[in-house]
């Protein structure tokens, strides 16, 4: 089964290994960086698709599906499961879904591989990648851990939870990377640079605010509240913040093992929807700040335009009864957003000249 699942993962990664190997860019290794930069977004996207489709249980063993390499071979098990409980967490579809973000999980593992060998290999040509490349596969080892244990324990929230978390921290380090091996270094301006403290904490909120709707979606609390400003016709609603934020607990449990109650989903809901005023006064003032400083006003204009969608689709989400595309694209634009906080933390770091290349 290891094997097979193996063989499938260098079969998903030659495709993005032969777009970079016939590319006509002559940093094959930024190229290399860009294209799993790009995965990885996919990842998140699927990701999110797989968590809102309740799709995590598909397959109830890992890495396999009930000791197989693919739902192909473990037909007769995904049957036997889907008839004794027809609404169950067992379906052809579900275990598709989630043996498909596991082979993309994996692609990822070996293009971050490739990386790591390009990197030693070439050490001399890139300065201090070979560690950072180290560094990212100990990282995506440590991730697929936590993709491991997402099932094993039964989707328990605070482990799906730093598995998102930990999608995200990968996203930011090879959006970091991409942007340190710029072909062609951005010149900033040199006010840009007295954003510096703004972006970080601009980025340290956005961070939590993903934190908090990570917690939101793996508590299945997004409709706690389906009105908005105010939340079941107040403005503070009943809430039990004891409950809803015990962080080691079962689904849909509290760390007693009692039900959750509904005031606990609601304390959920309630704090991640008024803390992304906080996510749009922040990010919003920076890329305000700095939508007409040279070498950062492309990133700014798209953090804005990214803020703008971000707020629509989250509060479509809450309005139409959390539709799968719009929660699944509220998901990916919080990804972006992060994304494109990076760049811009990185180019408001130092000036261009003194950048370790």
């Amino acid at each position: 089964m290891w094997i097979q699942i193996v063989l499938t993962a260098l079969l998903v990664a030659a495709l993005p290994l032969t777009i970079v190997w016939v590319s006509s860019d002559a940093n094959k290794y930024r190229k290399l960086v860009l294209v799993t930069l790009f995965l990885t977004f996919d990842l998140i996207m699927f990701g999110g698709f797989t968590r809102l489709t309740d799709s995590g249980l598909g397959c109830p063993d890992w890495p396999g599906c009930y000791g197989a390499a693919n739902p192909f071979i473990s037909h007769a098990a995904i049957s036997a499961a889907q008839t004794a409980m027809p609404e169950g967490p067992v379906t052809h579809f579900k275990a598709w879904v989630e043996m498909i973000h596991r082979y993309l999980a994996a692609s990822v593992g070996v293009l971050i591989v490739a990386q790591m060998i390009i990197a030693w290999i070439k050490r001399k040509q890139f300065e201090g990648a070979p560690v950072y490349a180290t560094v990212l596969f100990l990282f995506v080892c440590l991730q697929g851990a936590f993709g491991m244990w997402t099932v094993t324990l039964k989707l328990q929230p605070i482990i799906v939870t730093t598995h998102l978390l930990l999608g995200m921290g990968l996203l930011v380090m090879l959006a970091w990377l991409a942007a340190r091996i710029e072909t062609v270094p951005i010149r900033v301006a040199h006010e840009a640079l007295k954003l510096k403290w703004l972006a970080r904490a601009a980025w340290l909120i956005l961070l939590i605010q993903i934190a908090l709707g990570g917690w939101v979606s793996t508590n299945y609390a997004v409709l706690a509240c389906t009105d908005y400003p105010m939340c079941q016709g107040a403005l503070i609603p009943p809430m039990d913040f004891e409950h809803g934020f015990s962080l080691w607990r079962e689904l849909g449990k509290t760390a007693n093992g009692d039900y959750l109650s509904f005031a606990a989903l609601t304390a959920i809901h309630w704090v991640h929807r008024n803390f992304a005023l906080l996510v749009v006064i922040s990010s919003g003032y920076v890329a305000f700040r700095a939508r007409n400083m040279m070498g950062v006003s492309k990133v700014a204009k798209a953090i804005m335009l990214v803020l703008l969608v971000q707020f629509c689709t989250g509060l479509a989400n809450i309005l139409f009864n959390w539709p799968l595309g719009i929660a699944v694209l509220h998901n990916g634009g919080a990804a972006l957003l992060l994304g494109l906080l990076t760049v811009l933390n990185y180019r408001v770091q130092i000036p261009v000249d003194l950048r370790r290349r």
